[in-house]
């Protein structure tokens, strides 16, 4: 079977079994389809079922000397780990040699967040007129309440909500289950929404998605995407805003507030505690700052 065979088959299971999120479904197909694929045609002598790690090391470095990043590299692997998993545990492959390539170490960019009363602008902003700019509302007051990925958000069910405890039951990547939790300002929004907004989106439709698109279907990434950059374009925030900002957001004043990062760790779905450690980064560049500006001793000192 051609290589383009099984890469299809193996987007199907995570579509299917695994249940993968389309944007990461997408990126891998990038990463297989062209990279991948591209540098097996221009390496014909390179039979892909028994890739050797010498002939790994020819991909990387060709990606390196193409100026590919580090992270886009990491990604390509972390995609290439994932299907030959897959052919490995359908016999096409006997082993899996990308298991034991490590992947670059990548410089740590801190992640963008907003500051509360640009959150509150954006939430503002939006009337609550009509249908739609109810739902758009409830779409950031719960990417921010919740912390939730968009993918996630998309695939959430009005009975993945228990309203009486204001819990949501989250099924992440990889098909993970965690529960996470939203606020007063948050359950206030959702009930305008389901009582006024939902069923006029609806109609005499059955879907229980609980975000609609204006047509009655399950809302798409993209289109939450397009919401978010719709209502920032006229407010005066200098920096780029997208759903992943708002989880951002919601992980930096939990830690700023108190909360531990295990804590923080489960609500977001991170499966290593590392990952969640970068927002450390943030509150700690920010404790500093407080302390320079208010502790008397440092502002004598800075005057010499």
């Amino acid at each position: 079977m051609k290589i383009e065979d099984n890469i299809l088959k193996f987007q199907e299971y995570l579509a299917n079994e695994r249940r993968y999120p389309e944007t990461t479904i997408n990126s891998y197909d990038n990463d297989l389809s062209n990279k991948y694929v591209t540098f097996l045609k221009k390496h014909p002598e390179i039979n892909y079922k028994k890739i050797t790690k010498e002939e790994i090391r020819i991909l990387l470095k060709e990606e390196t000397e193409a100026n590919s990043s580090k992270s886009s590299i990491s990604r390509m692997l972390s995609a290439l780990r994932h299907f030959y998993t897959y052919l490995e545990i359908h016999k096409i492959v006997s082993s899996n040699p990308f298991k034991t390539i490590k992947n670059p170490k990548k410089d740590k960019k801190l992640p963008n967040f907003l500051q509360y009363n640009e959150l509150t602008d954006i939430i503002k902003s939006i009337p609550l007129d009509t249908p739609l700019n109810i739902r758009n509302r409830l779409i950031i007051e719960l990417l921010y309440a919740t912390g939730l990925r968009v993918s996630e958000l998309v695939n959430l069910k009005i009975q993945d909500i228990n309203k009486s405890n204001r819990e949501i039951r989250v099924l992440g990547k990889g098909s993970k289950e965690r529960i996470t939790y939203y606020g007063e300002y948050a359950a206030d929004m959702l009930n305008i929404y389901l009582t006024k907004a939902r069923p006029k989106l609806l109609e005499d439709k059955k879907n229980d998605y609980l975000i609609l698109n204006k047509l009655g279907n399950k809302i798409t990434s993209r289109s939450i995407e397009n919401i978010i950059n719709k209502t920032i374009e006229d407010l005066a925030i200098k920096h780029h805003i997208s759903p992943h900002v708002l989880r951002h957001t919601f992980a930096t004043d939990l830690l700023n507030n108190g909360a531990d990062l295990k804590s923080v760790q489960e609500l977001l779905g991170h499966s290593s505690l590392s990952t969640t450690q970068i927002y450390t980064h943030i509150t700690s560049d920010r404790l500093r700052q407080e302390y320079l500006h208010a502790f008397p001793r440092t502002k004598e000192i800075d005057k010499h």
